[in-house]
Formats: C-alpha cells, sequence, structure tokens
C-alpha cells in the first residue's frame, strides 16, 4: 500500500519515483524539508526545497485519501454490502470526492422523508416503480394503502418517490451529472440584505450589492470578499443555474429513468428526480462547490500571505550599525531606544518633539547626548501615529544626516512588546520601550526579530482571519522556517525563538541551547552542541549544518557545509596539496578542485562538493546582504498634496492576488492594480512586483472622500 501511495505522490507532483521514494524514507525518518533539500542531494536527485516540500503535501493528502478509503471499505463490510464492482471502484478511487460518491448510500442516515417512507414499508413499492414493467402504478400502490400508517394511494406514491428521489441523490453518475453543469454554467449572483443599503454602501464591500459572477471564472479574492460580506449580514449570496436548470432536470432524468420504462412509471420517477435534483442534489453539490472555492481561494490566499512574509523576513539586514529607535507619538510622546550592533538596549528615554508639547530643544538634546554616549548612526523610526511629524523633525535637527533615518514598519510591534518573549528579554522596561526596541532591531536584522511575533500580526497578505486557520499556521510556521535555515543562525547569539525555528531543534532544543550557552559561555564549535542536554544525534545531523559558530576553532563552522562532509573537504583539499584552513575564500586554489575527477573516484557526491565548494568560496554568506539599504525619502508629505498625474516614488509593502499596496511616505497607502502593473497581461503580482521594492508609480485616480489612490506603472 505504501509503494502506491508513493507511486501517487509522484504522479500528484510532477517528479522522477526514485526521488520520491528517497524523500518520503528521509521524512518517514523524521528529516525535515530543509535538511532534506539541501544535505541530501545525491539522495533525492537534486530535489530543491520546493519539490521536497510539495511531496510532503502530496503525502499527507495521499495518506488520507487511502485512511478514508480504509474506513469506507471497513464501513461497506460491515454493512453486508460489499462487492467485487464496490470493491474495484474503492481500490481506482483517486480522490476524496469519489470515495465519498461510493459511501454515499451506506452512510448512517438521519431521519428524512425518506426515512418516514421506508418505515410505512414502501421501499417495495419505489423498487416496482424503479423497474420500470408497472403499467398501472396506482393499482400497485393500492396494495400499500391502509397499512403501517399509509393514507391512500396517493400516499404510498409519495413515499415512494421519496425514497427514489433519496437513490437518486446518492447515484455517482447523477452527482456528477450535476456538479459538472455546476462547474460550467453557474453563477454567484449577490444582492443587498434587507434594510442594509446604507452599510453596505459605505463598507469596502459596495461593489458587492449586484455582483454576478460565473463560478469557474470568480477570483479568490473576490470569492473571500463576498463571503466576508455575507458573514456581515450585508448582501446574500446565492448559485444560479441561468440557461441550464431545465436541462440539467432533463439530463438527470435521462440518466436515472430505466429503458423501457412504462410512461406511468417514467413520470413518477421524473417527477422523484426533479424533487432529488431541487431538494438534495443542487444543495449537496453547491455545498461541495462552496467547500472547493473555499479551498482554492484559502490556498491562493496563504500562498501570497506566506510569499509575502518571506520576502519581509528575507529582507536586507543593516549590519554593524548602533541605532537610535523611535517609536513616535504625540501626547505620551516618542519612546527613544539606544542600540547597539547586535541589538542589546543601552538607553531608553521620552521626548516630546510634536504636537502638543512641541518641546523640540528639549528632544534635541536628549538625542544628541544619546547620539554621542553611545556612538549611534542610523536612526529607525516606526511609521505609526506621529511618524512624519517626527520624521521632518529628525531630518531639519541634523543630529545625523539625512541618509541614515530609516523609516520601518510597526506592524506587530505592539503585539510583540506585550508577549511572554518581550517580557523575559526585558522584564524591567514597560511595553513602549519595547516597542522601541523591536523597531530598531527590525533595522538591524529583520528576520531574527519579526520571528518573534505572530506571522499574522505582520500585515501583509490579505483576508488572513477569514482562511482555515490550521492551515495558515502551518504555511507561516513553515515559511519562518524555511528562511530561518536559507540564512542560518549564529548559536551564540540567537534567541531562543529564532533558535527554535532550526531545522530539528524546536522549542524545547531551543531552550536548553539558550540555558546551557548561559552557564557555560559561547560554543567553540558545532560539536559542542552535543554537550547540550537532550540534543542527541538526529537533532545534531538535522541542526548542525544550518548553525554558525564564527571565530570558532573550526573555520567551517562558520559556513554551510555540514560537519559530516568536513572529511570530504580534506579529500578535496589533499587532492591539490593544500591545507583545508586555507580553502575558505581562496579562490585560486578552489579553481584547482576537479569535483569530476574526484567523483569518478567515488570520493563524493558531485552535487555535495559542487555545493561545498560554493559555501567555500563565500564562507558565511549572508544572502540578505544583496538588497537594497537605502532609506527611502517620499515625495509628498500629505494626501492633498497628491493630483492625478503626478508620479511619485514609493515602497511595495503588501501584496495581495488584485494588486500590490504601496507606501509613499504619507497616511494614505496606494494601490496599483493587477491590471495597471504592465502592458502585458499579469497572472500574478508576485512575478512583476516584490515586498520592499522601490517603484515610480503614476498616480490615475484620487478620491478624497474615501482617501484612496490608485496607481499605476504603465
Amino acid at each position: 500500500m505504501e509503494q502506491k501511495i508513493i507511486k501517487a505522490v509522484a504522479l500528484r507532483c510532477g517528479l522522477p519515483l526514485k526521488g520520491v521514494e528517497a524523500t518520503v524514507k528521509l521524512l518517514g525518518e523524521g528529516a525535515t524539508v530543509p535538511f532534506i533539500s539541501r544535505y541530501r542531494k545525491e539522495l533525492t536527485g537534486s530535489l530543491d526545497e520546493v519539490q521536497v516540500r510539495a511531496i510532503e503535501a502530496a503525502l499527507k493528502i495521499e495518506r488520507d485519501i487511502d485512511n478514508r478509503r480504509t474506513f469506507v471499505y471497513t464501513a461497506v463490510e460491515e454493512a453486508g454490502a460489499m462487492t467485487d464492482a464496490i470493491r474495484a471502484k474503492l481500490d481506482q478511487a483517486s480522490s476524496l470526492t469519489e470515495i465519498e460518491d461510493i459511501y454515499a448510500p451506506y452512510k448512517p442516515r438521519k431521519r428524512t422523508r425518506a426515512t418516514v417512507a421506508r418505515e410505512k414499508g414502501l421501499e417495495p413499492l419505489a423498487r416496482i416503480i424503479m423497474a420500470g414493467n408497472s403499467t398501472d402504478c396506482r393499482k400497485s400502490a393500492s396494495a400499500f394503502a391502509g397499512r403501517n400508517g399509509v393514507a391512500d394511494t396517493d400516499d404510498a406514491i409519495a413515499g415512494a418517490m421519496d425514497i427514489i428521489a433519496e437513490w437518486a441523490s446518492e447515484s455517482t453518475r447523477l452527482r456528477n451529472i450535476t456538479r459538472n453543469c455546476y462547474q460550467r454554467s453557474s453563477e454567484i449572483v449577490c444582492s443587498v440584505a434587507k434594510g442594509k443599503e446604507a452599510e453596505l454602501t459605505a463598507s469596502p464591500f459596495a461593489g458587492y450589492a449586484s455582483f454576478t459572477h460565473a463560478v469557474r471564472r470568480i477570483s479568490s479574492h473576490q470569492y473571500l470578499a463576498l463571503r466576508r460580506a455575507e458573514a456581515e449580514g450585508l448582501i446574500k449570496a446565492k448559485y444560479v443555474l441561468p440557461e441550464s436548470g431545465a436541462e440539467l432536470d432533463n439530463a438527470l432524468c435521462k440518466a436515472f429513468i430505466p429503458r423501457n420504462s412504462s410512461r406511468q412509471c417514467s413520470e413518477i420517477i421524473a417527477e422523484a428526480v426533479c424533487d432529488s435534483s431541487k431538494r438534495l442534489l443542487r444543495p449537496s453539490v453547491e455545498n461541495e462547490i462552496s467547500a472547493a472555492l473555499k479551498e482554492e481561494a484559502d490556498r491562493v490566499a496563504i500562498d501570497i500571505f506566506a510569499g509575502n512574509l518571506r520576502q519581509l523576513l528575507l529582507g536586507s539586514p543593516l549590519k554593524g550599525h548602533r541605532v537610535l529607535a523611535l517609536d513616535p507619538g504625540y501626547r505620551t510622546g516618542c519612546k527613544v531606544v539606544a542600540l547597539d550592533q547586535q541589538g542589546n538596549l543601552l538607553e531608553d528615554s521620552v521626548i516630546y518633539p510634536v504636537p502638543p508639547k512641541n518641546d523640540i530643544v528639549g528632544a534635541r538634546r536628549i538625542l544628541e547626548g544619546m547620539i554621542k554616549r553611545h556612538r549611534l548612526d542610523v536612526i529607525a523610526l516606526g511609521n505609526g501615529t506621529a511618524s512624519r511629524e517626527t520624521e521632518k523633525f529628525l531630518k531639519s535637527s541634523e543630529l545625523l544626516p539625512t541618509s541614515s533615518v530609516y523609516v520601518v514598519s510597526e506592524n506587530g510591534a505592539s503585539v510583540y512588546s506585550a508577549s511572554d518573549v518581550a517580557r523575559k528579554e526585558f522584564p524591567d522596561k514597560d511595553v513602549t520601550v519595547r516597542g522601541a526596541v523591536s523597531i530598531g532591531r527590525r533595522l538591524i536584522d529583520p528576520l531574527a526579530e519579526l520571528v518573534k511575533i505572530d506571522p499574522k500580526s505582520i500585515g501583509v497578505g490579505q483576508y488572513q482571519h477569514d482562511v482555515d486557520q490550521n492551515r495558515l499556521k502551518e504555511a507561516l510556521d513553515y515559511t519562518v522556517m524555511s528562511c530561518v535555515n536559507a540564512v542560518g543562525v549564529d548559536v551564540n547569539t540567537a534567541s531562543e525563538r529564532l533558535l527554535s525555528y532550526v531545522s530539528g531543534i524546536g522549542p524545547a532544543l531551543a531552550a536548553n541551547i539558550v540555558t546551557y550557552r548561559a552557564a557555560n559561555g559561547d560554543f567553540a564549535s558545532r560539536r559542542d552542541l552535543k554537550k547540550v542536554p537532550r540534543l542527541g544525534d538526529k537533532a545534531f545531523e538535522l541542526a548542525a549544518g544550518f548553525l554558525r559558530v564564527p571565530g570558532g576553532k573550526e573555520a567551517l563552522d562558520n559556513t554551510g557545509i555540514h560537519p559530516e562532509s568536513y572529511q570530504l573537504v580534506k579529500e578535496m583539499a589533499k587532492s591539490i596539496g593544500a591545507d583545508p584552513a586555507s580553502l575558505p575564500a581562496n579562490q585560486s586554489l578552489l579553481d584547482r578542485i576537479d569535483i569530476n575527477a574526484l567523483a569518478e573516484k567515488g570520493t563524493g557526491g558531485l552535487q555535495t562538493m559542487t555545493d561545498i565548494v560554493a559555501e567555500l568560496r563565500k564562507p558565511g554568506r549572508d544572502p540578505r546582504l544583496d538588497g537594497d539599504n537605502e532609506a527611502f525619502v517620499p515625495a509628498v508629505e500629505h494626501f492633498e498634496e497628491l493630483a492625478v498625474g503626478m508620479t511619485v516614488p514609493g515602497i511595495v509593502n503588501n501584496i495581495t492576488a488584485f494588486g500590490a499596496f504601496v507606501d509613499l511616505g504619507i497616511k494614505e497607502n496606494g494601490l496599483i492594480h493587477i491590471s495597471r502593473l504592465s502592458q502585458r497581461r499579469v497572472s500574478s503580482v508576485s512575478d512583476v512586483l516584490k515586498l520592499g521594492q522601490r517603484v515610480e508609480a503614476r498616480i490615475i485616480e484620487l478620491d478624497p472622500l474615501r482617501r484612496r489612490i490608485n496607481l499605476s506603472l504603465i
């Protein structure tokens, strides 16, 4: 059975069977996706992280299908209804829908109209009618009248029709006909809920007042939006078959009425089928379609959210700078903190440079003192309330160059400042100071700081509260883990939360590592990790390659080369008569290594050696440092300065299915609709724009009432 599942996974993913087999085996042994894709390329055929993740997801789907198949198989057997035909159908079923259709006639039923009819003993009459041989159905029905609560002939026929209607609803063929019709021709039609006209007009969902859209063409964001509008009681949505309703009923009757059935039997069956269509089949299929649309909409929204989160986490760090971080405010003032290069808090204070106090002189004095005392060279300013006024003060004060002032997103900072993680880091500081620290640390190292916050609070994506929360959490947790392992983690400075995302570690071992580090000092090598309580050989194998020990006694410990390959590095050095310690960053020596010849001799795997040489060329390289680190300077300060036709600079701060939101340096974000990204057709916004990307966009529409700004890149 396992081999059948593996073949199904390979087919679903479109990947070589051998690589899928190896990946499934490794996953079964507890290996993580980052570990498999990075350090087991010879086994998997160099499957990348996306492919390994796809295998992991497909494996879960196929096992769920197989578990349900086993359950249904047992249930049908216990009902005494198993046949060779049913057994074959179950074995061949490749989806949960197919399995549920097979199971439908044998499911435990709630009390229905058909149940009542059966209790009256009318199932034999239903079978007589379905056989189609009776030329006088009323005469056949009269034999059941006056017994078991059957009032008369009409009552008997009505009960038989209820049973036939239920049989029709359980027919796989009829369900497929109904599904196909809905998928091909149905529309979702929205109408305003009674008494909600004004509320809908003032809401973001005003466009759904008379919304009609083909089901097969509706987009994920449209479906999630109308669901939310419906949940808020603003609209009512229903499925409609504009031209195909009668055609569907005719097709169902044709498929269900036996050939050569008598006219009377055919008429009764047709009436029962039409009743089944209206009362049972259509509602059931509509529920299926709703579930399928929701699942697909969730998938798209979660993928976008995860993609945005990945870009945010992999934003360029500002290494080697000492930071003055400010959380701006009006009445309560601006909270100010000084941080060293590692983000350690050196000092905190409060200034009041903006209304109502306007204490510019006092604010300048405090900041100047902090900058001199702690040798601060850049400023991180939160983008919340009073941000623009505070930014103006900072730049006019000339305490640091204008190019050293960075505006940083505050999304989630308040969540962090009130969290257990923040309380543990700063037990004697209030939430405002913690929030300012978080803003500063986001500039120093976005990944290390943002992992401390629930990803849903970071403020990227769309409809995150409307999608399946378990799937969302799983996807976002995986994204964080993927980013952490792609960058690597300094084992001597990383927080407990950051360490918990390293392959093979998790929260418990992360806590043990931090406790051991506090008690025994910095780790001198990767091997020292084995001294940490409960960190065994398996955890070490999965984690070691992603942990870094800068300045340790083993130079390779600060690279992405796994300790299991250190001997291979020695063999590579030996092949050119060099000392292994001389290889890192020595391009001339590395150019002399013939990995193809070594692979032919069986020294090591070709792909592994290729990766080792790449690591040795840039040992300890942070892949995030290739990004843009210049501070953004907006062109305007207020909405009122904008005009249609104006071109303004901005930074992409959110990507959705329908477009990208752009920070223009004012309170209101601009929107570039997907149709305004390029002259060519764009299927995905992320194909054109990335989070944090700088753009020059033209204003094509302004709505002063709703403070909306529509932009275009065309």
